[in-house]
């Protein structure tokens, strides 16, 4: 008889502690907003959908703490309208909403807690024993290797038993050709098979698929992965055909796009009025002073998919014809007083919240280069070409991690287009905000640039 070690009451006991918080929190601090039976019901009923199709509670074995850390911040937003909402609809204004968002922040921190705590026991009962999975790999190739590091994670609860392969091998891991795995599986209990598909043709596969659904054994295929695969991919079905998507990318959906023209207009309109209004005429007066020319200046750069749109900064050197072909570096002699001041302190980019409110542009993203660069780098740095998957910034994560400024050597455009990639793979509002204040800090620290 196949013993089952899931852990089937997790996510209904989750549920259950989770609601206790919101209710007793509510019920203790809060007892005439809460003391009401229609308030009651909206309130947990108004949790549980949200957070079943936000996918909050943890569905699978990998999960860890830091998996959907976005999700339960969104979680928490949603939840907050919900529960405002309540107090319109019902006609009552109450006189302390201050108070409110006390008693809300407080649900919220005990339910993170919760969280938290949750994860670390999981962690611990795992460890020493507990919600495990044995499991065998059947066929090997070089992929093996990088799943055995999760595999090998003691917080994880796997307990790989081994592979099996036609091919000999003196591994202590190695238990024997194919033929051998179907005793020891039944013997051994595993509750999981992993098959390395390239290694069997399709009969094959179906014998051992139709083998483990006979005995209650979860069956799983490791994709032949032609060392093409990336932490970017995703899975698609089209009429039950999986389909390998190999450079799926956050802003492809219309939520994250909308979520992030939204903060950059916003953010943009706020420079623009409170910053731009009074510093322009400032600048133009100390720039046309200095030397002749015009304040603004332009260049034509590619954005989002290689499309070429106009660049603006605050003019920071003499005219001069090498502008389009040269890029700066330190010590330049093209660089005025006034421009040496604007570029240390990344006033000379301000210009660039015109192209973020325009649409070319946004606030975070990589770091936009001129024509005749990019088709350099298109040529003769690996990948480069990925970076314009989605629309340039006024500071990105490269920048923020030390990759600015003159490009001396190869390293340096290799070093900043794979924070560029990464950014472009792991894109989230959290990540804009965070690189946002780390290049505050950094203006306001005097790091110099020279581009």
């Amino acid at each position: 008889m196949k013993r089952f070690r899931n852990s089937d009451l997790i996510i209904p006991l989750s549920v259950f502690l989770n609601l206790a918080i919101i209710n007793g929190v509510l019920y203790l601090l809060s007892p005439e907003t809460y003391v009401n039976p229609s308030r009651i019901a909206f309130y947990n009923l108004s949790w549980i959908l949200i957070t079943y199709f936000a996918g909050y509670y943890t569905t699978t074995r990998k999960e860890k703490f830091r998996t959907k850390v976005h999700v339960v911040f969104q979680v928490f937003l949603v939840y907050t309208l919900g529960y405002f909402s309540v107090f319109g609809v019902s006609g009552r204004l109450y006189e302390s909403l201050e108070y409110q968002f006390f008693v809300l922040s407080l649900v919220f921190l005990c339910l993170f807690w919760y969280r938290v705590l949750f994860f670390w026991l999981r962690g611990r009962y795992r460890k020493r024993g507990g919600n495990f999975v044995n499991l065998v790999v059947i066929g090997r190739d070089p992929s093996l290797k990088k799943i055995r590091k999760v595999f090998d994670e003691p917080d994880l609860g796997y307990r790989y038993k081994g592979y099996f392969d036609d091919k000999p091998s003196t591994s202590p891991t190695y238990l024997g050709p194919v033929v051998d795995c179907f005793r020891y599986i039944l013997e051994k209990d595993i509750d999981e098979i992993y098959c390395v598909a390239s290694k069997f043709n399709s009969s094959e596969l179906k014998n051992l698929v139709n083998f483990a659904d006979n005995n209650l054994i979860r069956f799983k295929i490791i994709l032949d992965n032609k060392e093409i695969f990336s932490r970017a991919m995703s899975i698609e079905s089209y009429e039950n055909i999986p389909v390998l998507d190999l450079r799926k990318v956050p802003l492809d959906t219309e939520y994250a796009r909308i979520i992030k023209r939204t903060f950059d207009i916003v953010f943009s309109s706020l420079v623009i009025i409170l910053v731009l209004s009074w510093l322009t005429p400032i600048l133009f007066i100390l720039v046309k002073l200095e030397s002749p020319g015009k304040l603004y200046f332009k260049q034509k750069r590619h954005g989002l998919k290689r499309k070429v749109f106009w660049c603006y900064k605050f003019r920071s050197m003499t005219a001069n014809k090498d502008s389009n072909k040269k890029m700066a570096t330190k010590g330049d002699a093209r660089v005025t007083k006034v421009g040496a001041f604007m570029r240390k302190t990344s006033i000379d980019e301000l210009p660039q919240f015109f192209n973020v409110f325009l649409g070319d542009m946004s606030v975070v993203g990589p770091r936009p280069h001129m024509e005749l660069h990019t088709w350099d780098y298109e040529i003769s740095v690996d990948k480069y070409l990925v970076r314009h998957f989605v629309k340039p910034g006024i500071t990105g994560l490269a920048q923020i991690k030390g990759y600015r400024g003159e490009i001396i050597q190869k390293e340096d455009i290799l070093h900043r287009t794979r924070m560029d990639i990464f950014y472009v793979e792991k894109w989230s509002l959290g990540l804009d905000v965070q690189i946002l204040f780390s290049t505050i800090y950094n203006v306001f620290k005097g790091e110099d640039k020279a581009y």
